[in-house]
């Protein structure tokens, strides 16, 4: 591997959306795979492989902040740099009314909807230097019924990405909000159970067509 090989970042890379871009992007990239399911991840390096590309796999969790530390300590370390930084990674919290929220369900999505975020964006903004790209994932849900605790940590998990944005428009590295198409992906059967899936986006079309806009 030289060090002219780019290196993408994908967080939230098990299952989903992750999976499907960082699939896509090999073998351009080289994938940098995170996510805390391992079956997950092993499977997608199999499919990576079999496309003729590679990934490092990061079996961690995003609200650890050591774990994360320590990731972005092993890409300097390695590579010194991080070319695309796609943020997939998200709690998808039950839906529930305002008065019934549960608070362990509340800790838990802040921590990885909005907190892992602000301890991420420092670690990988010195990776991506000037020239990176780094990309999040909007799901406008703020103020809809039932959708309080997701709502409201995605929603300040995009308000972080936008402040970033905005102040690296002259300086680098590009920060990019997505909204992507409905697909048949796990966070959205919680919120939509019984909905005909065969009605909805692939993923690696919905991948293909993000990847496109970028």
């Amino acid at each position: 591997m030289t060090d002219q090989t780019k290196i993408a970042l994908v967080t939230g890379a098990s299952r989903g959306l992750g999976a499907a871009l960082a699939e896509a992007l090999a073998p351009e990239y080289h994938i940098v795979a995170v996510a805390r399911t391992t079956g997950g991840l092993e499977e997608l390096d199999d499919r990576i492989q079999a496309k003729g590309g590679a990934a490092t796999l990061a079996p961690m969790d995003i609200a650890d902040p050591n774990a994360m530390a320590t990731l972005c300590r092993g890409i300097h370390d390695r590579w010194g740099k991080v070319d695309l930084w796609l943020h997939t990674a998200v709690h998808a919290s039950a839906l529930t009314p305002a008065h019934f929220i549960d608070p362990k369900e509340w800790t838990k999505a802040v921590s990885i909807n909005a907190t892992a975020t602000s301890v991420l964006i420092p670690y990988i903004a010195p990776l991506l230097g000037e020239t990176g790209h780094a990309v999040f994932f909007d799901d406008p849900k703020a103020g809809q019924k039932f959708y309080g605790i997701y709502g409201a940590t995605k929603a300040a998990q995009l308000a972080l990405a936008r402040s970033w944005a905005l102040e690296t428009e002259r300086t680098g590295p590009r920060v990019s909000i997505v909204e992507p198409s409905p697909m048949p992906t796990a966070v959205r059967a919680r919120f939509h159970p019984g909905e005909d899936r065969d009605a909805l986006t692939g993923t690696a079309d919905e991948a293909a067509r993000i990847l496109s806009l970028l």
